[in-house]
Parts: structure tokens; C-alpha cells; sequence
């Protein structure tokens, strides 16, 4: 497998980012079969159900230079390895209470050499820095990660969004978005990725007021 598909959606991928990128699936089928971090079945589909699905965040954002990033429950590293190889400019802090799978995206990270990338195994209640930006992947309701990340999102605004939360999901919102309806937005992915897989995905945007 290749990530030409990466290429598709992002043409203007520096040289050093499409290596990274071209890097992963390698990677990930090796450390996969040490510690599964990626679904026996699934790991096929590493560049559009995983690294693309991740970048779906950069078509809400395009984070500015000096922007800081919290990624909670990486799991193996998604979507805040994708995101910090299109984002070089970026800091990204990657936490998962699970420590084998920050092991792998540690590893992961050092060997396509990202630069911009911090780890820690915790569990979010236990994390006390403060970011622009918390991203997530489907790790659980919008609700209860809205009151436990509350805390980490910084006053001071640097992007044209203000700061919050930034959540990869799939299906139905409607009921777990209606608490937070006014201060909430919905993007398809559909719109930006025409696989079959984007038809029901979607990135979810909180504003977060400390």
C-alpha cells in the first residue's frame, strides 16, 4: 500500500513530508504485529481509514505556526502524527492512559523523525497543561470530554478559530451534540474525501470558554 492517496487530497506536500507520510504504513505493520494498535483488518487500510481520516481535522483548521495541540487518546499515534507531519510549525502533546500504544507512536515518531511531538501515558484528568487545541478521535461523548479538557484549553487565541475542541466522529451527532448545539459546529467529510468510507464521518469543533 501506498499513500498516493495522501498525496491526491494534499498535493502540496513538501519532499521531507511526503517521506514521512510514505514512511508509516511500514512502520505501523511492524509495530502492529508487536502491540495491535490498528485492527488486524484494518491495517490495509492504514492511509485512508487512519492517516487520511486524521488530516480530515486540517480541512476545518489550518493550525498557525506556534499553535499547541493536545491529541487525548492518541491510541497509535492518531490524528497527531499525521497532523504534526503537515503541520511541522506545530507542537503536538500526544496522551494515552494506555502505555504499549504510546510506546508504538513514540516509536513511530522517532523513526520518520518528527521534531515537533511530545508523549506522555496518563489518563486526561491527570494532564494540566494548557493548549490552543484539544483533538480526538471518537475516544468518548462530546459532553464528557468537553468537562474533562475544560481545563486544558488556553485563554489566548492565536487562530482565526477560538480555541477548543476538535473531534473526529462518525453517524448520528444530533443527541450528543444538542447539550453543546449553540457552541458546536459539524463538517462532513464527505464534502472533502469522495471514499465511500468519508459518507459518514465527520469532524465536530467546540468552542471551548475558559
Amino acid at each position: 500500500m501506498n499513500s498516493d492517496i495522501i498525496v491526491k487530497y494534499f498535493p502540496n506536500l513538501t519532499e521531507e513530508q511526503q517521506r514521512q507520510f510514505a514512511a508509516l504504513y511500514d512502520l505501523y505493520i511492524d509495530w502492529n504485529a508487536k502491540i495491535n494498535v490498528i485492527s488486524r483488518k484494518d491495517i490495509e487500510n492504514l492511509y485512508e481509514h487512519h492517516v487520511l481520516h486524521s488530516l480530515g481535522i486540517a480541512k476545518v483548521i489550518q493550525f498557525r505556526p506556534g499553535t499547541t495541540v493536545m491529541d487525548l487518546g492518541t491510541g497509535g499515534g492518531f490524528p497527531g502524527i499525521p497532523l504534526a507531519i503537515f503541520f511541522p510549525e506545530v507542537k503536538f502533546h500526544l496522551v494515552d492512559s494506555i502505555g504499549k500504544k504510546v510506546r508504538v507512536a513514540t516509536e513511530v515518531a522517532n523513526a520518520i523523525g518528527l521534531k515537533n511531538v511530545t508523549f506522555r501515558h496518563a489518563r486526561a484528568q491527570d494532564e494540566k497543561q494548557m493548549f490552543d487545541f484539544v483533538v480526538s478521535r471518537a475516544v468518548m461523548p462530546l459532553e464528557d470530554l468537553l468537562k474533562i479538557i475544560r481545563k486544558n484549553i488556553s485563554p489566548v487565541q492565536k487562530n482565526a478559530l477560538p480555541n477548543g475542541l476538535i473531534c473526529l466522529k462518525g453517524g448520528e451527532l444530533e443527541r450528543e451534540t444538542m447539550p453543546v448545539k449553540n457552541k458546536t459546529t459539524i463538517h462532513h467529510l464527505s464534502k472533502d474525501f469522495k471514499e465511500e468510507f468519508f459518507e459518514t464521518k465527520k469532524v465536530v469543533y467546540s468552542v471551548v470558554s475558559s
